[in-house]
C-alpha cells in the first residue's frame, strides 16, 4: 500500500474521538508516532510531511488541536522499546507504530492505548490482532507484506540472472518477523524447484 494510502486510512483513524474534540480547537489531542526508521532516513520528510497533510484535511492541525510526538528507532531494537516505554507512559490518545518490533514493544508497554500500525507484515502471526475483520483489542492497522514474496523475488532473480545458484536471505534475527522465518520459509521451501542454495545471512547491527 502506497503511503499516501497510509496516510488516509490512519487519518480515518481519527474520525473515532469525539466532535466535540475536533470542534473545540482548545481541545488538544496527542499522537505518538514511532517509527522504525533513524531520523536521518531519507524518508522521514516525506512521511511527515504526508502524514501531517492528510491529518490537516481531517480538521487536525499540529498546535491548534492536535500534537504529535515523534520518536525515531533506527532499527535499533532497545533503542525502540525505550521509546515505546516513553510515549506509553505520556498517556496519548493515540500511538502509530511502524515496524513489526515497533508494534512489538508498544504491545508489550500498553493494552489500552490505541495503536495503528504500517508496514507490519504478520499482525496476526506476530499476536498484534486477532483477524483481519475482527482486530480486536487495542490494535489495528494494515500490511502490505505477504510472506510469499519473498519467493517471487527469488523468482525474479532467476529470470534475470538464470545462472544463478546461491541466494543470501539478508535479515536481523532480532527485529524480522518470527526471527526471519517468516519470509525465509517459502525462499527455502521454493529452491529446490529453482535449482537455488539458500544462505541465512544473519546481520544484528550496521557493522
Amino acid at each position: 500500500m502506497r503511503r499516501r494510502e497510509f496516510m488516509t486510512v490512519l487519518g480515518g483513524a481519527a474520525i473515532g474521538w469525539p466532535l466535540a474534540a475536533r470542534a473545540q480547537g482548545e481541545c488538544m489531542r496527542r499522537i505518538g508516532v514511532l517509527m522504525g526508521i533513524a531520523e536521518s532516513d531519507p524518508a522521514r520528510q516525506s512521511f511527515v510531511a504526508a502524514f501531517t497533510e492528510a491529518l490537516q484535511e481531517l480538521g487536525w492541525s499540529s498546535g491548534r488541536n492536535i500534537r504529535i510526538e515523534y520518536r525515531w528507532g533506527a532499527g535499533d531494537a532497545e533503542r525502540i522499546r525505550d521509546f515505546a516505554r516513553e510515549l506509553v507512559e505520556m498517556q496519548l490518545d493515540l500511538i502509530v507504530g511502524h515496524t513489526t518490533p515497533v508494534v512489538a514493544a508498544l504491545k508489550a508497554q500498553t493494552r489500552t492505548i490505541p495503536i495503528v500500525f504500517t508496514q507490519v507484515s504478520d499482525p496476526v502471526g506476530s499476536g498484534f490482532i486477532d483477524g483481519f475483520a475482527k482486530p480486536g483489542g487495542n490494535i489495528t492497522g494494515f500490511t502490505n507484506l505477504e510472506s510469499s514474496m519473498s519467493s517471487k523475488l527469488v523468482e525474479l532473480l532467476k529470470e534475470v540472472a538464470p545462472t544463478i545458484t546461491r541466494v543470501a536471505v539478508m535479515f536481523n534475527p532480532d527485529t524480522a518477523p518470527d526471527r526471519g522465518s517468516y519470509f525465509l520459509r517459502p525462499v527455502e521451501a521454493a529452491a529446490p524447484s529453482l535449482h537455488v542454495e539458500v544462505i541465512p545471512a544473519l546481520v544484528h547491527n550496521d557493522a
